[in-house]
């Protein structure tokens, strides 16, 4: 699950913000003007924008190299310190230019109400100097990540010539860049690996309708040929939608909370997606993750970021409440898209096999073993037309439907699968687990399906067995005249 994975380093260049809120309570208008008259009892300053994508990428666990640009004041100091007191956050790659104003938003709330936010910004393009110095930060930062994020508030800092060399940079470090866009035209994107915009976003930059999901689909595919990538729509209530080219369009529907404020909400995602793929996890997975992540955000109020372990528990409840009934006996057509379930919320797939007649200690510290290798353990059961083909005519003494419902009904089990062939080799094919499991009276090249279970990175694990344990032996303890 996400609490295993282990994250990366990830480049995040953009522009900076300073999210201020002045909090309080309103109990009267103003005599002055028709206005409400805040009594101030807090005031608070986060990180914002390419920031707290940089917050975000932390707060889960990830390495982060972070590059923009402040100005010389205040709020640049704060946005410092914040920056430098969080654990994982390298921001050394903070350019500052004495002649820049550090974008400040500050924003007055009375309980949950937003009542006005002030905005505090010089938009201009930097000088050609800072460019410069922007573009040596970026391309150091990339040189030692496994992602870069581009956070486009369309502030100033990804220019045409700054925007064009992280791209350079990334394509020749084989670094995948993930872009949050503002530009109307994509084409300046060329290059990135992802764009994430919501659904207003993709609507500008298309011009098309975006009221379904074929129009949705259409507009993703417009997009990437704009800019050649893959496309992520956020889709706000809805959910989000992935288009790949080439493949079918991917759906995650938004999970239900109450929704307390959105700003920032694009930023948790794209740092989740980020980090996903920085523990070498794949973009639908990603997809998922960041699904849930956005639900949670949107639940608190202000600028906000989701921990691993807030996520962790959501992903795990997800679970949990969708998912079949725990120790399911499953087709492995059903069997196969639980697995693809549960790989997309972060879990280690085990898998182990056998004949399962007589249940023993035997039994139980192998399975007790295998579920310990990962978050989900399948048992693939022997067909009782398999079991007499290797065990003889008078076996099984259990039939398959029962063997199925004592083995599902142990703690350790997830899922079982029966296999009529001799060995479970193409249900290991369909399932593609991530652990193998099997006693130590096997060699590693012995057990059926290890190649399979390599080839895609997985591994093979052998456990001890319990000494003098066997249903063989049980058969021939109770009819010591029948042939076991």
């Amino acid at each position: 699950m996400i609490k295993d994975f282990t994250f990366g380093r990830i480049a995040i260049i953009g522009d900076l913000l300073l999210d201020c809120y002045i909090s309080g309570s309103v109990g009267r208008i103003s005599p002055e003007a028709p206005v409400p008259v805040l009594l101030r009892a807090t005031q608070t300053a986060v990180p914002g924008g390419a920031a707290n994508v940089a917050m975000n990428a932390a707060a889960l666990g990830a390495r982060v190299s972070l590059v923009g640009l402040v100005g010389e004041d205040a709020s640049a100091a704060t946005l410092r310190d914040a920056l430098n007191a969080t654990p994982g956050i390298d921001a050394a790659g903070l350019v500052a230019d004495p002649s820049w104003t550090t974008i400040t938003k500050t924003r007055v709330i009375s309980g949950r109400q937003q009542i006005v936010r002030i905005d505090d910004e010089r938009p201009d393009t930097p000088a050609d100097a800072t460019r410069k110095a922007l573009i040596a930060a970026a391309a150091q930062a990339i040189a030692t990540s496994d992602v870069v994020i581009c956070s486009d508030y369309a502030k100033g800092v990804l220019t045409d010539d700054v925007l064009a060399a992280i791209l350079d940079h990334a394509k020749a470090h084989a670094v995948p860049v993930i872009v949050d866009p503002k530009r109307r035209d994509l084409a300046a994107y060329r290059g990135a690996f992802l764009l994430t915009p919501n659904r207003s976003e993709l609507g500008q930059s298309t011009g098309l309708p975006l009221r379904s999901d074929a129009e949705i689909e259409a507009a993703a595919r417009a997009a990437f040929a704009q800019f050649g990538g893959h496309v992520l729509v956020r889709r706000s209530e809805e959910g989000m939608s992935l288009y790949r080219a080439g493949e079918p369009m991917v759906h995650a529907h938004a999970h239900r909370s109450e929704v307390y404020d959105v700003s920032g909400a694009g930023d948790t995602v794209v740092a989740t997606v980020a980090s996903v793929l920085s523990a070498g996890h794949d973009l639908e997975t990603a997809m998922i993750i960041a699904n849930t992540a956005a639900s949670i955000v949107v639940s608190k109020l202000g600028t906000a970021t989701v921990t691993r372990a807030e996520l962790g528990a959501a992903l795990d409840a997800g679970m949990t409440a969708d998912e079949r009934t725990p120790g399911a006996c499953l087709p492995l057509e059903s069997a196969r898209e639980q697995v693809t379930e549960w790989r997309q919320h972060g879990a280690r797939i085990v898998f182990t096999n056998g004949c399962f007649d007589l249940l023993h200690p035997g039994h139980i510290a192998l399975l007790r073993a295998a579920a310990r290798e990962g978050d989900k353990l399948i048992v693939g059961l022997n067909s009782d037309a398999s079991v007499r083909r290797l065990k003889g005519p008078t076996r099984p003494l259990q039939d398959e439907a029962a063997r199925a419902t004592v083995i599902g009904a142990l703690r350790y089990v997830d899922m079982v699968v029966h296999f009529g062939e001799d060995t479970p080799l193409e249900t290991i094919e369909a399932l593609r687990p991530d652990v193998l499991v099997k006693g130590a009276d096997y060699r590693e090249d012995e057990v059926v399906g290890a190649d399979v279970v390599k080839s895609h990175g997985g591994s093979v694990v052998l456990v001890d067995l319990v000494a003098g344990r066997s249903t063989s032996a049980l058969v021939r303890k109770a009819r010591p005249e029948t042939p076991a």
